[in-house]
């Protein structure tokens, strides 16, 4: 892999009229955010605070003013059962799930200006069902438990998403891509979602969304293991075609598959006909060459995630593939692949599947790296968005999973060419 860029903070800032990076703690973290959300005391007596997490996904529309970047949350501050006792100081025992502490938080847009060093919020747009009722980021029928608290288990959100990914367009409007279902969403300027997309065989489960559900991703996404959705999305920059990647190798056939699979799914949305015209093979990288990663343990394959993705060009995309210490963009074009839409590999009784097969048994895209966080040191952990400002300059923001571990929202300016 040839690696054609270099990392240039200074650069970036200058782009954006900064003269100074005031709110950072460390001039490569770049500029410091702070949302807070809510304090809650727990019944043994543990205080925990919360900082909304906006990075799960970020964009930029091309005709807005330079600075102007949206980002969205995802479902909220939510703890796995496992990890109670050291985070919150309370034994879950046996049970499996997730912890909502603030389940009434709905999954946000975010638009932000960031400028002279700093961000300020111009909007935020909570997410909403058709008749305007907020939705949350509890978990949907036939995902995971969801657990308050003080141990009581909740209902199911049928509306609920974990939103991951987004683009706005030129109406106004946003797409969503969240975890789930796995689905992605078409939101209105608003917050009201217009309709949701879902894999064949969904539909019946969320019936009662309170918005308009349609069975048209392909059913085979149904494999895919829980927290490994849709975490990715782009739009071209004409806005003819819609872009999602799933996180993760699907589990197809079983998990154990999913743990040792390099084959990620991408797919193609023909907007004006409204359906999935192409799916194409990516391969990630192993887990030992991200060397951040690897300093305090041996990563293995599942921890190489397919975060984020902006469109450059029409089936020309910029994709992030990360662990957590360690980020890589990778430049990549669909036309370097088959389209594998509708092929035996979207058939769950292939055998072996195509999460089974080798790297050499299939044509993947190809790939050039653009950036290694690796080269550059001292950057944030978790990177999930991704905006791109046009030419070589970007702007990263990492997901701080609500500061339940204490972690900050870093928003970085980068300079990132990429080949043209």
């Amino acid at each position: 892999m040839k690696l054609c860029s270099s990392f240039s903070l200074i650069a970036a800032f200058a782009l954006l009229g900064a003269t100074t990076t005031s709110h950072a703690t460390n001039p490569a973290n770049g500029i410091t955010f702070s949302d807070p959300l809510d304090r809650i005391i727990l019944q043994n007596g543990t205080e925990m605070r919360f900082d909304v997490g906006i990075g799960s996904g970020a964009c930029r529309l091309a005709s807005d003013p330079i600075g102007i970047i949206y980002t969205i949350t995802d479902r909220g501050p939510n703890i796995k059962t496992k990890d109670a006792k050291k985070l919150m100081g309370l034994d879950f025992g046996t049970k499996k799930g997730k912890i909502f502490p603030t389940p009434n938080f709905s999954p946000t847009i975010y638009k932000l200006k960031v400028e002279a060093g700093q961000v300020t919020v111009l909007d935020k747009i909570q997410i909403k069902t058709a008749d305007g009722k907020q939705i949350s980021g509890v978990s949907n029928p036939g995902t995971e438990p969801a657990w308050d608290v003080n141990g009581n288990e909740m209902n199911y959100d049928p509306s609920g998403i974990d939103a991951e990914g987004i683009v706005k367009l030129k109406d106004e409007t946003f797409w969503i891509s969240e975890e789930y279902g796995p689905s992605i969403l078409h939101v209105g300027a608003d917050g009201r979602v217009i309709e949701r997309w879902v894999p064949e065989g969904v539909k019946e489960s969320i019936l009662d969304s309170g918005y308009e559900v349609k069975e048209l991703l392909p059913a085979i996404l149904r494999k895919r293991p829980l927290n490994r959705g849709i975490e990715s999305l782009a739009v071209s920059p004409d806005e003819a075609f819609l872009y999602f990647a799933m996180q993760s190798p699907l589990a197809n056939p079983d998990k154990e598959t999913y743990t040792k699979s390099r084959l990620v799914r991408i797919f193609k949305i023909d907007r004006s006909a409204g359906k999935v015209v192409g799916e194409y093979v990516y391969l990630i990288d192993t887990p030992s060459t991200f060397v951040t990663d690897n300093t305090t343990k041996k990563r293995k394959q599942n921890s190489v995630k397919v975060s984020e993705m902006t469109a450059i060009g029409t089936d020309e995309l910029v994709i992030l593939e990360r662990i957590s210490g360690t980020t890589r963009f990778f430049q990549i074009d669909l036309t370097t692949a088959d389209n594998i839409l509708g092929s035996k590999w979207d058939d769950p009784t292939t055998n072996p599947s195509l999460e089974q097969i080798g790297a050499d048994d299939i044509k993947t895209l190809s790939k050039t790296l653009l950036l290694d966080t690796d080269d550059i040191g001292g950057l944030m952990k978790k990177v999930e968005g991704l905006a791109w400002i046009g030419g070589d300059q970007w702007i990263m923001v990492n997901d701080n999973d609500f500061g339940i571990a204490g972690d900050p929202t870093y928003i970085v300016p980068v300079t990132m060419p990429v080949k043209q």
